[in-house]
């Protein structure tokens, strides 16, 4: 994919937030920082690459999404309306998305790495969890929790259930 980037505007990148712990108080610091970064960042990106592990634990069903993040949520659809295209790519906590952030958000959501062409030079962007040898306890787990049958038992577990679980062996 190519990006033309316009004089005087820039290409940000954030990665590995993990909204949601340890505990409601330091995740919503850290919130609060990341905002005021989002807002720092509003007179002059051009394009913000959101990495993977925005939330610690991120999945959705049918018609429910994790409680909480609004204010983050609503600070990312800010940027969007302004003008700033806005990228994801699932790391390996957030890799049960779904639609909610291309429905809601308007942002396209990457599972795989992409490359791209901005100012004649080439990246290759990924999250980058498993992508290098090794690991490979990580790279069976990952083939577990992406298999459509795991995903689909698990979605037919309640919400407060399956978070409890999640927010575990998170």
């Amino acid at each position: 994919m190519q990006i033309d980037l316009t004089q005087d505007k820039k290409i940000y990148f954030a990665s590995d937030q993990h909204f949601g712990v340890p505990n409601l108080q330091e995740s919503r610091k850290r919130e609060e920082k990341f905002i005021r970064w989002l807002d720092g960042i509003k007179k002059d990106a051009q394009v913000l690459f959101l990495m993977g592990d925005l939330f610690d634990f991120w999945h959705e069903w049918k018609y429910v999404v994790p409680k909480g993040y609004i204010r983050v949520l609503g600070k990312i659809a800010e940027l969007k309306d302004a003008g700033i295209d806005i990228y994801f790519f699932v790391g390996n906590h957030d890799l049960w998305m779904k639609n909610y952030f291309e429905e809601e958000l308007g942002i396209p959501v990457y599972f795989e790495k992409r490359y791209y062409e901005i100012a004649d030079k080439k990246f290759l962007l990924a999250h980058g969890d498993g992508l290098g040898p090794g690991d490979k306890g990580y790279k069976r787990m990952k083939k577990i929790f992406t298999n459509p049958l795991a995903q689909w038992a698990f979605r037919w577990l309640h919400p407060d259930i399956a978070m409890r679980i999640a927010n575990y062996m998170s």
